[in-house]
């Protein structure tokens, strides 16, 4: 049987990840892995983590399993901290998941036993792991405009007339927030367009938000998918904790599915829950738990909104540094884009053939695409990149 497989196509970003880990040049920069460093590139552990870890430690009595869709805490306080009301909490269905990829999967999955005739429209670009997933599950895929890659900014009326062609039933992935690859975002008056193209189609919104916290902050990010949730009547929400509590290594995400009513409501939560159970039975527990703890606690919720916020800032920050090192170097605002994007991503718009010279003869590591982790920088290495962009020509 084994003899039969045949050798898949290697991801990307961790072939980059060996590449960078084999150079041996001190001064390298990577910029390709999507995790938050500090100045000292350290992915650091919380505060509030560490504190309610060691509560957790002290005051655990078992390690039995939880509910098939979670813990019902969990679902209520990561209901809470994305929707903050804006819907009736008796519409809204939920089930813990490994991390928000895993959120992403039982989202297909739940579609394809709903609907197996629904297309997914994506962003042109969006997360490689998107169209990955769906075409693993046979499922149908199609594209709409989103990044301008001369402007550096979203292509809104491109968008808008794509998602003329989206069909009732289908379903549109939006992310909610600090779009992964490129950082640029919608503004809320163009969500509104959005919502308004949504109900006039009757497609299904499915928003992927993993970011909450690292744009424009926690509320502000969190917005659109709440404004999205206030109009339509149905939709799915994959949101993850491993960027705004820093728990990667945890696998620590939430699906939620909004119904119009109650009655819809049980079922979808019943479905949630069978899917949990086919596909890897109950939920991991322990970066939920911690989750639930700090978000129901208001001197660790306090600590860890200020650290989150710090985080926010640094990247700011590194952002507007990385503008103003390039405006200075090329005379010119083409490259404000960056201060204008959100979180940890920003498509820099380079070819492939200038990222490679940017690898080679500086030492900069970042994805083919130009998509780089802003939050891979630090003040000493800011210069360093901004002077690999000019010399390859950006």
């Amino acid at each position: 049987m084994l003899s039969h497989l045949q050798p898949q196509p290697e991801d990307k970003i961790l072939q980059l990840m060996a590449l960078y880990r084999d150079d041996p040049r001190t001064d390298k920069v990577d910029l390709g892995v999507g995790v938050y460093k500090n100045a000292k590139g350290v992915t650091p552990v919380m505060r509030a983590i560490k504190a309610a870890e060691h509560q957790l430690w002290e005051t655990q009595e078992t390690k039995s399993y939880v509910g098939l869709a979670g813990d019902p805490a969990y679902g209520v306080a990561m209901r809470d901290l994305v929707l903050d009301g804006a819907v009736d909490n008796g519409r809204v269905a939920s089930a813990a998941t490994p991390g928000g990829t895993g959120a992403i999967r039982q989202a297909l999955e739940l579609i394809k036993m709903a609907n197996p005739d629904a297309t997914i429209w994506l962003s042109a670009p969006t997360w490689p792991n998107h169209p990955s997933i769906i075409k693993y599950l046979g499922m149908k895929m199609a594209e709409y405009r989103y990044f301008d890659n001369t402007t550096r900014d979203v292509d809104f009326p491109g968008m808008m007339d794509d998602l003329k062609a989206v069909k009732k039933g289908d379903v549109v992935l939006l992310h909610g927030c600090c779009h992964n690859p490129t950082g640029a975002n919608l503004t809320l008056p163009q969500w509104e367009n959005v919502v308004d193209a949504l109900e006039k189609t009757g497609a299904i919104p499915f928003i992927d938000i993993a970011y909450q916290g690292f744009g424009d902050g926690l509320d502000a990010d969190a917005a659109a998918t709440r404004l999205v949730a206030s109009r339509m009547p149905e939709m799915l929400i994959a949101a993850s904790c491993s960027k705004n509590f820093g728990i990667y290594r945890e696998r620590t995400g939430i699906l939620m599915a909004i119904s119009p009513g109650t009655k819809t409501q049980t079922v979808a939560q019943g479905s949630l829950a069978y899917l949990n159970r086919q596909n890897f039975s109950f939920p991991p527990d322990h970066g939920a738990r911690l989750v639930t703890m700090i978000l129901n606690d208001n001197a660790l919720r306090a600590d860890w909104k200020s650290e989150l916020e710090d985080t926010r800032l640094n990247m700011l920050s590194l952002r507007e540094q990385l503008a103003s090192e390039l405006r200075q170097r090329t005379n010119s605002d083409r490259f404000d884009f960056l201060a204008h994007h959100r979180g940890m991503f920003s498509r820099l718009g380079a070819t492939t053939e200038q990222v490679l010279a940017m690898r080679k003869s500086h030492g900069i590591y970042m994805v083919g695409d130009s998509r780089l982790n802003i939050a891979g920088l630090n003040a000493n290495t800011v210069p360093i990149l901004a002077e690999a962009i000019v010399a390859s020509g950006v």
